[in-house]
């Protein structure tokens, strides 16, 4: 068999595969392969391209198929979503692989980056930490609409919130007050592990070179730096600093037409972590500038007065993403202390 592009279906237990020829003949369809049998299969095959979705388990496959000298690209699963042809055969495993193996081969698909496993070990830290930080906020607010249901109603500010409920705390029923009391310990016991994992992620950064070069820029610190490393490695899926950012939803939407173009909010695509940390960079840049004089300084200032604040901290960030790329990219050929002077 001449198999030149092999579409995967990943799932937990039952695999899909779709493979084809140079002509786009499909000459190997497995609609059923067990989890046990999937690495002999794909080990079988001759070094082809192979498409997956970029779902849970798809780097480690994208890693294993990798050993035995195939091309393996990962795909978000919206983008594989257009080939499958729904009308003709019907949504299951066999055509979204074959819809898998049709997208992969078309020249202007956007791939996601395969990571390796120390970087998938640091996302790891980012998104636990991630996940403690959503936890409190719903404690805090679960803690405000206890309250409130008495009467009590207090900023929404955290720092404010632990600083007033202790004097309102007598005027809560025997049962409400218990509540009140073990969820403000479990905050207690969330902001410690925060800030355990603050210091991982920072202790990371410090041995990582990239990250340490990434830091250098205004509004990147450790949990920024740490989290790009992770992300995007060498940077080497993304052409130049353009499409990064537009990979990370940090460019204006197209709504153009009839030779008329038209620029609208920012896509908001691509990773919502990685965004919200750039721009609260930049917005703690914006917070920082003071009357310095510096070159970036300057320029930060104007576009504030010129675009507003909002839009200056988005030009930032995405600013800073387009450093990176190139910091990523080239590596110590980058000067990026002059790039930002």
């Amino acid at each position: 068999m001449n198999i030149v592009t092999v579409g995967i279906d990943l799932a937990k237990n039952v695999f899909a595969l779709h493979g084809v020829d140079q002509s786009g003949k499909a000459v190997f369809i497995k609609p059923k392969v067990a989890r046990g049998q999937l690495l002999e299969t794909v080990a079988n095959l001759p070094p082809c391209l192979i498409g997956m979705e970029a779902c849970s388990g798809a780097h480690y496959w994208a890693r294993e198929f990798s050993r035995f000298g195939h091309t393996v690209k990962l795909m978000a699963p919206k983008f594989v979503a257009p080939y499958r042809m729904s009308g003709k055969r019907g949504k299951n495993d066999a055509a979204d692989a074959a819809a898998i193996c049709e997208a992969v081969t078309r020249p202007n698909m956007r791939f996601v980056p395969v990571k390796d496993v120390d970087q998938q070990a640091i996302l790891c830290l980012h998104r636990t930490r991630q996940g403690f930080i959503e936890e409190r906020t719903a404690l805090y607010n679960r803690l405000r609409g206890l309250i409130s249901e008495f009467g009590i109603v207090l900023p929404q500010k955290v720092e404010r919130l632990r600083r007033e409920i202790g004097a309102h705390l007598e005027e809560l029923p025997g049962w409400a007050n218990r509540c009140v009391g073990d969820l403000l310990v479990h905050a207690d016991r969330l902001n410690e592990r925060i800030d355990e994992y603050d210091k991982a992620i920072a202790q990371a950064a410090k041995q990582d070179q990239r990250s340490r070069q990434l830091m250098q820029l205004p509004g990147i610190g450790p949990t920024t730096a740490s989290a790009l490393v992770a992300s995007l490695g060498g940077g080497h899926d993304f052409k130049n600093g353009r499409q990064l950012a537009a990979w990370a939803g940090l460019v204006p939407g197209q709504y153009s037409s009839g030779g008329k173009a038209r620029l609208g909010r920012i896509t908001k695509a691509g990773d919502a972590y990685l965004r919200s940390l750039l721009v609260m960079g930049a917005r703690s840049v914006l917070a920082g500038l003071g009357e310095k004089q510096d070159r970036f300084s300057r320029w930060a200032r104007a576009l504030v007065e010129r675009r507003g604040y909002w839009k200056a901290a988005v030009a930032i960030a995405a600013k800073n993403l387009r450093l990176a790329w190139a910091a990523l990219h080239y590596g110590e050929d980058f000067r990026l202390i002059e790039e930002t002077a």
